[in-house]
């Protein structure tokens, strides 16, 4: 009798602890990131603002991947080959659909708030909306397929590597190609004239590296799945690196 309560309580005490370890990396991924991007910021942004908008790219999360699982039933409706499919729904589906929604994410929500006050807010609060859109992506990410029956401790470990893998890649890159989008919206906003185009090709831009990114490490076979992503993860930092610089320089003749 008291084996059977230790077994009954091992059967629900796992999946509780899984949840809390899927959530607990999950989230951890992204607010290590986080706390490095404040860190650069000399100016802090309020914190009850940047909880909102990490908040928020949680929340789109959800509208997110139902337009993705959508997309990818009307891609196969159509019977393409295997190629085009990855290549539509990657590019398309994923990368633009994820790049469109967490830039609403701040143009709702920051670019009419009194709390915008200069230019590098956007890619502050752009790299923040991915980070939390990245989190609740992460912990969908960690829980294992349904019906799998793995021990605990291997449950454990396989969520360990797939977090570190995220942290350096995935969630590394929703931060970075945001960033991007970030520094070209204050672009926009200070060349009204401009504005339009300028925020079109930011946008192509984070989606056509957000799409190479998800294809290289599918389709593409060794070494240039591991060196395309490494390419672009680096070519990304140093740009948004040099964004943030430039746009610090500009907020004295930049109009808000």
């Amino acid at each position: 009798m008291i084996n059977f309560f230790v077994s009954l309580l091992a059967k629900v005490m796992v999946p509780a602890s899984l949840i809390f370890i899927c959530v607990f990396f999950g989230v951890s991924i992204s607010i290590i990131w986080l706390i490095e991007l404040l860190r650069r910021d000399k100016l802090p942004e309020p914190m009850r603002m940047i909880f909102k908008i990490f908040f928020l790219g949680m929340v789109i999360t959800v509208p997110v991947f139902v337009i993705e699982f959508g997309a990818l039933k009307a891609i196969k409706w159509l019977n393409f080959s295997s190629f085009w499919t990855f290549l539509i729904y990657g590019f398309f589906a994923i990368a633009l659909v994820e790049e469109v929604f967490k830039y609403l994410v701040v143009k709702i929500s920051v670019l009419k708030s009194k709390e915008f006050d200069e230019p590098v807010d956007t890619m502050i609060y752009m790299a923040t909306a991915a980070l939390g859109f990245a989190a609740l992506e992460n912990i969908l990410y960690l829980f294992p397929p349904i019906g799998q029956a793995l021990p605990f401790n291997e449950l454990f470990i396989n969520t360990v590597k797939i977090s570190f893998f995220r942290f350096a890649g995935t969630t590394f890159l929703h931060a970075l190609c945001s960033g991007l989008v970030g520094y070209f919206l204050a672009l926009s906003i200070c060349r009204a004239k401009k504005k339009r185009s300028i925020m079109f090709l930011g946008l192509l831009i984070a989606t056509l590296l957000h799409g190479l990114y998800n294809f290289s490490i599918i389709e593409i076979e060794d070494p240039l799945n591991l060196a395309i992503p490494i390419m672009i993860l680096t070519g990304l930092a140093i740009f948004v690196t040099s964004g943030f610089r430039k746009l610090k320089k500009i907020k004295s003749v930049c109009r808000i």
